[in-house]
């Protein structure tokens, strides 16, 4: 169900052209199987390092015809997943009405913390890093609270856009949340959670769907980017989310499952149509957890 290079290290200390550029020289190798992007504590100017070794690169900075930083991208796909999952839990798209405990000031959660804001809504944020935090509350209003408390607020939606796992046994008893919609990956911590925020009538909208955004984003590379295009695409995030919604009440099944039954639902159609001729057989697939 798809992959992800990973560097080891601290963000803050360990990044230099040289081991951006040895990364290049290792993408370059693999022919184009793998296409690299940024995530988690990588930006748009270390993706400069790694386009001098590889073309097989996105996100990389405009002059190049790349798109840039895919996080607003992702922040805008995120927003479009919370506008489907209110209409789901509440039957309105009303952002500004609730509150929101966001999980992560970074790059992505910096942006859907600007687009929530701009609602007028109330939003609780919590970061590893201070300074983050502080500009959250600055520049944008919102009350900062510790790591640990973010999972006891009153929000009525929480919002993880740090790392995974952190919908777990330990923080699902404390969750007051009606919703679960953010930008980080592979949110639940397993399967056996996935089915108990579903037992408890958690609205969770499947990461994967959510978060797709930068990705839709910086694929439009490959063939001439156009933000417009993209904008687009992005929207299709929306309807995405309450196909799953849709699917979770008509199998009544959790909604982790019913986004890997959409996508296998999806891909066996599109095997039909455009596969035969091909003389090749369609693809099975795999869900995102645990690939």
């Amino acid at each position: 169900g798809g992959g992800k290079a990973v560097i080891i290290g601290d963000p803050a200390r360990d990044k230099s052209e040289a081991l951006f550029r040895a990364f290049g020289r290792f993408v370059n190798s693999l022919n184009g199987r793998y296409i690299t992007a940024e995530d988690v504590g990588i930006d748009v100017n270390d993706m400069e390092w790694v386009f001098r070794e590889t073309s097989f690169v996105t996100g990389v900075h405009q002059v190049h015809g790349g798109s840039g930083d895919p996080s607003p991208f992702t922040a805008f796909g995120a927003m479009q997943g919370l506008l489907a999952t209110l209409h789901a839990c509440y039957g309105n798209e009303d952002v500004g009405k609730y509150r929101y405990a966001v999980q992560g000031a970074g790059h992505v959660g910096m942006e859907f913390i600007k687009l929530l804001r701009e609602h007028d809504a109330k939003v609780y944020v919590t970061d590893i890093n201070k300074e983050l935090v502080q500009r959250a509350v600055d520049e944008y209003g919102c009350t900062a609270v510790g790591l640990d408390e973010i999972y006891d607020t009153d929000a009525e939606v929480y919002s993880p856009c740090a790392l995974g796992g952190t919908v777990n046994e330990q923080t699902l008893k404390r969750l007051k949340c009606k919703v679960i919609c953010g930008a980080a990956n592979n949110q639940l911590a397993n399967n056996q959670i996935g089915d108990e925020v579903s037992r408890r009538g958690i609205f969770y909208a499947p990461d994967y769907a959510v978060n797709a955004g930068g990705v839709m984003n910086i694929s439009l590379e490959i063939d001439g980017y156009n933000r417009e295009r993209a904008m687009r695409m992005m929207r299709t995030i929306y309807h995405n989310v309450s196909r799953i919604f849709e699917i979770a009440k008509r199998d009544g099944i959790p909604t982790y499952l019913a986004a890997d039954r959409l996508a296998e639902e999806r891909i066996s159609t599109i095997g039909k149509l455009r596969l035969p001729h091909l003389g090749v057989s369609a693809p099975s697939f795999q869900g995102r957890r645990g690939s």
